[in-house]
């Protein structure tokens, strides 16, 4: 009988948990999972993804195990799994119970948003796969390229931005990212400060908030501005033309899984990211 487990930067150290062959079919429940399954050689082996998963290019091909965010055991057996990669608390434990009843692997994830979060979420995921000695080597290679990135950004940056980002999903449902929060740490980790620090995590926009945090860029993913109907219309929103950022038009719109899966291609999301910062601060 298979066995769920759960692994977390907190509880797991490393090391192999069973001497197997890389599971064959496998379902992975992020954009982050997907792409380490994906280079440390196992992409062949993904079934099934969920709705995050967008990278590689391929992945927009695979089946999604729901529609939404919504999981239910019966969607993920359908495509017969021999395990299944998962974010802690993506999982109800009703699910758990009953994958693990149908002699279906779990592995569930920890994730920390940091470079040394990244660097042991690429080693448990190998470690889950049993693919321990790839799984080092491909975090000794993005350690190297994060390094080098963050030596380039300390000896080339010109300003230090103030950035405030925010998550949209229409006028109607916006909020925007305090300390702690992933975006919190990439927008440091870009050679910038997040302008709110009042808060933890997200809370709602609020013109009030904008107009108090007075950033030099408005950060946004690139669905999120487009939900807004693009940059002119973000520029009209009530509050906007008081900052900084409105004022120049420093706006700036990116990728959400590159800038928050902090997985394998962590070194490009901080270079893409600094680089228009640093564009939008110098307008």
């Amino acid at each position: 009988m298979k066995r769920t487990v759960l692994f977390s930067l907190l509880l797991f150290c490393g090391g192999s948990l069973w001497a197997a062959d890389p599971p064959q079919r496998i379902i992975t429940l992020s954009g982050a999972l997907t792409e380490v399954t994906d280079a440390l050689g196992l992409g062949k082996n993904i079934v099934a993804v969920d709705v995050t998963s967008e990278y590689p290019a391929y992945v927009h091909q695979l089946p999604k195990v729901s529609r939404n965010r919504a999981l239910s055991a019966e969607g993920i057996m359908a495509f017969r799994p021999d395990m299944v990669l998962a974010p802690e608390g993506h999982i109800t434990k009703a699910i758990q119970a009953q994958l693990k009843a149908a002699g279906i692997t779990l592995v569930i994830v920890r994730q920390e948003f940091s470079v040394k979060g990244a660097l042991q979420f690429i080693r448990t995921v190998a470690t889950a796969l049993h693919l321990e000695q790839k799984g080092q080597t491909l975090a000794t290679q993005v350690e190297a390229d994060v390094n080098k990135e963050l030596t380039r950004i300390k000896q080339a940056n010109k300003k230090t931005p103030g950035v405030l980002f925010i998550y949209a999903r229409g006028a109607g449902a916006m909020s925007v990212s305090g300390k702690g929060s992933n975006m919190d740490a990439m927008i440091q980790l870009a050679g910038a400060r997040n302008v709110v620090q009042e808060f933890s995590d997200f809370k709602p926009y609020s013109t009030e908030a904008l107009i108090k945090a007075n950033p030099d860029v408005i950060l946004l993913f690139d669905f999120g501005l487009s939900s807004l109907g693009g940059k002119n219309a973000l520029l009209k929103m009530p509050g906007i033309t008081a900052t900084n950022a409105g004022k120049n038009k420093a706006i700036v719109e990116m990728d959400g899984p590159l800038l928050v899966n902090f997985s394998v291609r962590l070194s490009e999301a901080i270079r893409q990211l600094n680089q228009q910062l640093q564009q939008a601060a110098s307008l």
